[in-house]
């Protein structure tokens, strides 16, 4: 979202907005230097900015990312400020579901606190849906779609088949999945192992668990944990696909620069995912948790049974570009 917001704060300049930006974390990046910038310290973003306002000026617009919706904290902006508020929502929601308890809760803040947001920005067709059935219908005619998108001229384009070389990039957490992406590699039958090579890019808590799991496989030589890389967009270029084995998306932005960079894609149709993935045509999908659907998948193209010679970066170019993303968020400003 780093590129996003420069973006978005360079448009809004042009548009003859001032923009004022609230953070939760007390270190802020060096990229947002050109960013007017309030960074808070030991409170969270939405009461700093409830602190900050109460004796500075009057703001015309709130834009909200990152903040769960219908809570109290959109009552007391809007009393404080009386400004438009748009709340864009980026909140995966679990596979099976909010237990009923939460879906009651929600149903009420829903009542509570959804007439204190002027729009509901879902990232996804799939994310939209989500609000409408967690805070309900009475909230559709405040509803915008708009995609997330990337700079896809910073992925540089595939140009051979690197066969076999496969790729993860994910935060290491039992949501995404990678458990699995595991337990199907050791499913593989050992000639097609010395097919495969998987380098996993990411952090998280499940990491040492995962190695272990690697360890315990002797997958050592077929699965490398790579850390953290700034070089992404410059590496996916070297893989044949994008493996995402994941219980819980919103909208995943590592779709988007794996097409960019002409890499398909092995993933789940949770979220947003089957808005972008085309079975066959830029990548291929499975049923979360169904770990031999997922062995099988890896096997047929390592068989060469399953192939995609096309290009799988025109979509991201023309339909889920920063650009875009930017246009549509100004839109939805009022008077714009």
């Amino acid at each position: 979202m780093d590129r996003f917001f420069m973006a978005y704060n360079q448009a809004c300049k042009e548009k003859g907005y001032e923009v004022d930006w609230f953070f939760s974390n007390s270190q802020v990046h060096s990229f947002y230097k050109k960013l007017k910038v309030f960074a808070s310290e030991g409170i969270s973003a939405e009461n700093q900015f409830l602190e900050h306002s109460k004796n500075s000026k009057r703001y015309d617009i709130v834009v909200t990312h990152f903040v769960a919706l219908c809570t109290p904290f959109f009552q007391k902006l809007k009393n404080k400020q009386e400004a438009y508020i748009i709340a864009v929502d980026h909140n995966p929601r679990p596979i099976n579901g909010f237990p009923i308890k939460k879906k009651l809760r929600n149903r009420l803040k829903g009542l509570l606190y959804a007439k204190y947001i002027d729009c509901f920005v879902g990232v996804s067709k799939y994310t939209i849906n989500c609000i409408l059935e967690d805070y309900g219908s009475h909230i559709k005619r405040k509803t915008a779609l708009v995609y997330n998108g990337i700079k896809a001229s910073l992925y540089e384009e595939k140009a051979n088949e690197n066969f076999g070389k496969m790729v993860v990039a994910s935060h290491l957490r039992e949501s995404k999945g990678i458990q699995d992406l595991i337990e199907a590699v050791n499913l593989l039958a050992e000639e097609n192992k010395v097919l495969l090579h998987i380098d996993i890019y990411g952090e998280g808590p499940m990491q040492m668990e995962l190695e272990r799991k690697v360890k315990l496989y002797h997958l050592e030589n077929k699965i490398t944990f790579k850390g953290s890389s700034s070089e992404l967009p410059n590496l996916l270029q070297e893989y044949s696909f994008l493996l995402q084995p994941t219980y819980m998306e919103c909208f995943s932005l590592s779709i988007l620069e794996a097409l960019a960079a002409n890499v398909p894609v092995i993933t789940t149709p949770v979220g947003g995912n089957p808005e972008v993935i085309k079975e066959g045509k830029n990548g291929f999908i499975f049923k979360a948790g169904h770990i031999q659907t997922l062995s099988s998948i890896i096997d047929k193209v390592l068989q060469k049974q399953y192939r995609i010679d096309k290009k799988v970066n025109l979509l991201v170019k023309e339909q889920f570009s920063l650009e875009r993303m930017v246009e549509e968020h100004i839109k939805l400003l009022p008077c714009t």
